[in-house]
């Protein structure tokens, strides 16, 4: 049988394309029949078999063979293209690699993608959830101040912005696979080394590079996976993609329930070096990502991005790999890959790469090439704004600050009012002492949720005990002993402390800094104290008065404020709003490519839009739980139409660019999102839910000017 390849290949005219082979009517070399295949040529798989046997079974039912549809399909493009007075080679590019699409048809090679990318796109799930999860014991770990924990909280955040501005254009010149393992492999080495950094400044500067490697796993996939798939599979499939995100949600907390609350579990090398099990948690996170990362190790680059970049002989492998995996796992060896021709432009950047790359040392080639390729990546993202995409990208760039500042907003908002309520039950149940006098007792037994006021307590024992949002008012302590504290929420506020040792219930490393710390307290009146390696904190100690006072042989790290049981409902919370979005993700991905695009967006939109006003009628954490499922549920159809679009409005030489520019306005839009709305927990429900409605109600109907692509070929 001769090979319908030509390896050997001509340049075309003047125009800059390179064609293989001989052109058939439309230019193509591309053939819609099977060529005749020699007896001896024939497929054992094919012996024994009559044509009768190998019969459509549909033919009796009036069902037109899918063969039949897709020449039909031809027939009509080249229709359009012959009423057309002009066809771009970039239109004809697109229809040609549509054609060879629909022969390569949809099985096992889109099935094995689909996974290893949805691993990739679960890890940058999961990555929006680790510092969240592990933060409550992080803080103790580390002892961090409440700024410190809103920074890291928003630097996973800031990290996965660059990452999808960088990746994204990067994606577009060097490859999509290379560009999302390079981006998986920093994540997961941040990721691991993040878990063994001891102090705040190696942690958050680890956790932003983890962020800023996996900010690229988002456009990159889309934009990867979608160049594997024929029209009328895309909406779909790239849908059911979207899955992989609320799997990301649901293993983050399920390994959180599993893990995290086992703060007492670890181990420890002297005084500063500390392996508790939230570090554990941090590395079981990076398991998505490693596990993308080897699948990828076996997937093709695009084939799509290698014929933009004139790699004509990759690209016809890879395609004759996706047709031959596919007919094969279907039960049709015999099929073969009838392309002998691939039109392909070759860019002027490209030329222009291949001739600095060529001359000088190897740095000066490596400088010439980053320096290349930044201007080849900057001229991408400003011709998103050229005459042709300018609309399309303001009205996208919209839609995902809206969608994203509502949905992150009131991502963080959700369990923040829950935790808001809880505290205000939990405040409700105080018990009030009043002018108690105690004398030569042993507290053996925690104290939690007290105010004792102007109380006495003399030659008292407080030995192994916890102390849980307790409050001493205008109190004396004297000749007490403090041993083994570990306290939370507790306060001494104009209170006497005469001869009291204070022994094991804190930290320092030098009598200077106590002895600085404590000068720094104001209105902290000292008379004959004997201090000894001690922390006392300005927030402890409010305008109290202490005479002859000691501390002993104080503790490291940061047991002294807490160690808390984490609450259990925070993963909860993440697990039900996860798994909510699973009616939503099947609903958007059976009726993307029926009702369109457009009119998905939009109508999530709205009607999550609608769903924020009943937030107004919560006033318990079941009703808010309720209506965080609801909105997730609802606006996941949003996400996902969204997703599919951006794929579909760009052509393949910017298509990963824009979703990188967008994917990083949708970040920005995140931070401050969550950082507003988290502002007005506790103060009022009104601006939050207002600002939420307004948004995704703007961006809902901006969402109906858009053109509608699914019945459009990937340009």
């Amino acid at each position: 049988m001769a090979d319908p390849y030509q390896n050997s290949y001509h340049h075309g005219d003047a125009d800059g394309y390179r064609t293989y082979g001989d052109g058939g009517q439309d230019g193509y070399g591309y053939q819609t029949d099977y060529p005749p295949q020699e007896e001896d040529a024939a497929s054992d798989a094919t012996e024994g078999h009559d044509e009768e046997d190998q019969m459509y079974e549909g033919e009796y039912q009036g069902i037109p063979h899918p063969d039949e549809i897709k020449a039909a399909r031809r027939a009509a493009r080249a229709k359009a293209r012959a009423a057309a007075d002009a066809v771009s080679e970039q239109e004809e590019l697109a229809e040609q690699y549509e054609d060879i699409m629909e022969d390569c048809g949809h099985g096992r090679f889109q099935w094995s993608l689909f996974v290893v990318l949805g691993l990739a796109l679960m890890a940058d799930s999961v990555e929006c959830f680790v510092v969240a999860f592990a933060l409550p014991s992080a803080e103790k770990d580390m002892c961090l101040s409440n700024a410190e924990k809103g920074m890291l909280g928003l630097i996973v955040f800031l990290g996965m912005m660059f990452g999808a501005f960088i990746w994204g254009g990067m994606s577009d010149k060097v490859g999509r696979r290379k560009c999302l393992i390079i981006a998986l492999a920093i994540n997961c080495v941040s990721a691991f080394l993040s878990s063994f950094a001891q102090g705040y400044g190696f942690f958050i500067f680890f956790r932003l590079f983890s962020g800023i490697g996996i900010g690229g796993s988002v456009p990159i996939v889309y934009s990867y996976f979608s160049e594997f798939l024929q029209m009328d599979k895309r909406g779909e499939h790239l849908s059911w993609l979207c899955m992989f995100w609320m799997m990301g949600g649901i293993y983050a907390s399920f390994t959180a329930w599993g893990i995290v609350p086992r703060y007492g579990w670890g181990f420890s090398m002297g005084s500063e070096f500390q392996f508790h099990s939230w570090r554990v948690f941090v590395l079981v996170c990076a398991l998505p990502a490693i596990a993308a990362l080897i699948g990828l190790m076996f997937m093709p680059e695009s084939p799509r991005f290698l014929l933009e970049h004139a790699k004509h002989d990759e690209a016809w492998m890879i395609l004759k790999q996706v047709h031959d995996t596919n007919w094969r796992a279907k039960g049709e060896p015999e099929r073969v890959f009838t392309v002998s021709q691939i039109k392909t432009p070759k860019t002027q950047e490209d030329e222009f790469f291949e001739i600095q790359s060529s001359t000088g040392t190897a740095f000066q080639r490596w400088v010439v090439r980053t320096v290349t390729l930044i201007k080849l990546v900057l001229k991408n993202v400003l011709s998103l704004l050229t005459r042709e995409l300018r609309l399309s990208t303001l009205l996208m760039a919209i839609i995902w600050f809206t969608m994203a500042f509502s949905y992150y907003g009131l991502a963080v908002w959700f369990p923040d009012m829950i935790k808001h309520l809880q505290y205000e039950e939990y405040e409700s149940k105080v018990k009030v002492f009043h002018r108690e006098k105690v004398e030569r007792f042993h507290f053996n037994f925690s104290l939690e949720n007290q105010v004792h006021k102007e109380g006495e307590y003399i030659n008292d024992k407080f030995v192994n005990i916890e102390m849980k949002s307790v409050r001493f008012e205008n109190s004396l302590f004297e000749d007490c002993y403090f041993e083994d504290i570990k306290s939370t929420e507790t306060f001494f506020e104009n209170c006497t402390i005469k001869s009291t040792v204070f022994y094991n219930t804190g930290e320092s490393d030098t009598m200077f800094e106590v002895f600085h710390a404590l000068l720094m307290i104001p209105k902290l009146q000292m008379n004959h104290c004997f201090i000894v390696s001690t922390d006392l904190y300005e927030e402890k100690f409010i305008d109290c008065r202490m005479e002859n006072t000691s501390f002993f042989h104080t503790k490291k790290g940061c047991h002294l404020n807490y160690e808390e049981e984490n609450d259990v409902l925070i993963y909860l919370v993440s697990f039900l709003g996860s798994l909510a979005v699973l009616p939503g993700n099947i609903i958007s991905a059976l009726f993307m490519d029926k009702i369109g695009r457009i009119k998905m967006i939009g109508g999530s939109m709205l009607i999550s839009a609608g769903c924020t006003f009943f937030l107004f009628l919560s006033f318990s954490q079941a009703a808010i739980i309720a209506w965080q499922c609801l909105f997730c549920g609802v606006s996941v159809a949003a996400w996902n139409g969204i997703q599919v679009i951006t794929v579909e409005l760009y052509p393949a030489s910017k298509r990963a660019t824009a979703f990188g520019v967008l994917n990083a306005i949708c970040k920005l839009a995140a931070i401050l999102g969550s950082s507003i709305f988290a502002s007005f927990v506790g103060i009022t429900k009104v601006v939050p839910i207002l600002l939420s409605c307004a948004a995704l109600v703007c961006g809902g109907l901006l969402a109906l000017k858009l053109p509608e692509t699914r019945e459009k070929i990937l340009l």
